[in-house]
């Protein structure tokens, strides 16, 4: 049995008081960890649930670390074990901003005789169950406050751009489609009849950008918006993870968790996302 006591004398650093001052704190210093740790810090963003509720043993087990890893980053953020940094990812559950990833993987495996035997109603009610959820913890996880600062972004851009290939696509031509409706210039990044590089290359800081990637990240979403960035184009990211590649740089970022297996993600949280993004620039402009 590993004891917290194991890890040495605790940090003389203070410890976030919060749930989100711990995730952000996590995020920000998560590439200057030792291996093991980036290991933990990458779990501990993905599956908070999780921390809240599994043992320490539980947490290095599927994080494939020692248990003393476990209590080293704990202490390694202020605190002085597992079990008071564990108390901050609980307190997140009593304020009901829960993701119900934890159920929705345990219905998945009651589900899975059926989905397997080919029910092709058992599959349809796994995903309006999985878009239910996804759209409650959007609703739980979103603030008036982000979203304000998102559309003072998006407002004055000459032209916004959006970067969303793969997976995510539908979600960029969706969002395209409803700011041409609404009278914005925009500008969709999907390589069609040239390089994408091509497309993005009048890019200023005069305009805006909306970046729409989760895992597997696709690669040149994950090339092109460092270049972007770095241009000072303002960015906006909708993304699945602090740690994603196009969250490091953008000046807002929207984590929307969900389902990691591509075959098995809802789109509809990013949809209502961005359509309620558009909708919102356009009353502000009234």
């Amino acid at each position: 049995m590993i004891h917290e006591s194991a890890a040495g004398p605790a940090a003389t650093i203070q410890p976030p008081g919060d749930y989100e001052a711990l995730r952000a704190a996590i995020a920000q210093r998560h590439g200057a960890l030792p291996g093991r740790l980036q290991q933990v810090a990458e779990f501990t963003l993905d599956h908070p649930t999780d921390v809240a509720l599994a043992t320490v043993a539980e947490v290095a087990q599927r994080t494939g670390v020692q248990p003393s890893a476990i209590v080293r980053f704990a202490r390694a953020f202020g605190f002085n074990g597992f079990t008071e940094m564990q108390q901050v990812f609980r307190s997140r559950l009593v304020a009901g901003v829960a993701p119900s990833y934890k159920a929705r993987l345990a219905r998945m495996k009651r589900d899975e005789a059926s989905i397997l035997g080919r029910r092709p109603l058992a599959v349809l009610g796994r995903f309006v169950a999985d878009a239910h959820s996804a759209l409650d913890s959007l609703l739980q996880s979103a603030t008036e406050q982000d979203l304000e600062a998102a559309i003072a972004i998006l407002a004055p851009a000459r032209d916004i751009y959006l970067l969303g290939l793969g997976g995510s696509y539908p979600v960029a031509a969706h969002l395209a489609y409803v700011l041409r409706k609404l009278g914005r210039r925009v500008v969709l990044l999907d390589g069609i009849g040239g390089g994408i590089g091509e497309q993005s290359h009048a890019a200023t800081a005069q305009d805006a950008l909306v970046a729409i990637s989760f895992r597997s990240y696709y690669p040149d979403t994950v090339r092109l918006f460092p270049e972007l960035v770095a241009r000072g184009v303002p960015a906006i990211a909708i993304t699945d993870s602090l740690l994603s590649p196009i969250a490091t740089g953008a000046r807002l970022v929207f984590e929307l968790q969900d389902m990691p297996e591509a075959a098995m993600r809802t789109l509809a949280a990013p949809l209502c996302l961005v359509q309620a993004l558009a909708i919102g620039l356009d009353l502000a402009g009234d």
